[in-house]
């Protein structure tokens, strides 16, 4: 079995707190007829180099009712910058178009298969996976960006098509798992594609 969730496959379900003093679950959701997650931080420099691309992407489709929320896996202990206090302050500041929802346990992480910050996970409206990987091609630095995958599957999603590229390999850090080296992965996990 894939580390990371496939295409065709069921958004797992999840309860977790956000930088906006509530709780959220898959559930909560449900008027989006498209719902992007993706793993997320506050220290990586593939997620700050691409939050702008990012949050134009969110704002470009939410007239379409596609619904954005982030989730911070990663383990605090390895970057303190990536804990919720942190979170909250970079939410406050940066005033970003989606939810932020922190993992500490890292189980969400695990039911998904995040690979990376960034790693995104876009479904349908029975939420079914259909495309997951990288936002866009040069997260680190988005003025060398020639493809934007996330914005061309959710134009394809918003268009009645299917996708014409539902995986991708993610580009980023990998998620900073408890009590692990930092660079450290689940040995099941690999490259999507």
């Amino acid at each position: 079995m894939s580390f990371t969730l496939q295409i065709g496959q069921a958004a797992p379900d999840f309860a977790l707190p956000a930088t906006d003093g509530q709780t959220y679950r898959l559930a909560d959701f449900t008027d989006a007829p498209v719902l992007v997650l993706f793993f997320t931080c506050n220290h990586c420099p593939y997620v700050i180099g691409s939050d702008e691309v990012t949050r134009r992407t969110a704002e470009k489709f939410a007239a379409r009712g596609v619904r954005f929320v982030g989730i911070n896996s990663n383990s605090r202990h390895t970057y303190a910058e990536d804990d919720f206090p942190h979170m909250v302050a970079r939410m406050r500041e940066q005033q970003f178009p989606w939810l932020y929802l922190h993992d500490e346990p890292q189980a969400v992480a695990r039911a998904y298969g995040a690979l990376r910050t960034p790693h995104f996970f876009v479904f349908d409206r029975a939420r079914r996976l259909v495309y997951t990987g990288r936002g866009v091609d040069s997260p680190r630095d988005t003025a060398r960006m020639k493809v934007n995958d996330l914005d061309r599957a959710l134009g394809e999603i918003c268009a009645g098509r299917p996708v014409s590229v539902p995986v991708t390999n993610p580009i980023g850090c990998n998620v900073k798992w408890e009590g692990r080296d930092r660079h450290w992965m689940p040995p099941e996990a690999c490259d999507l594609v």
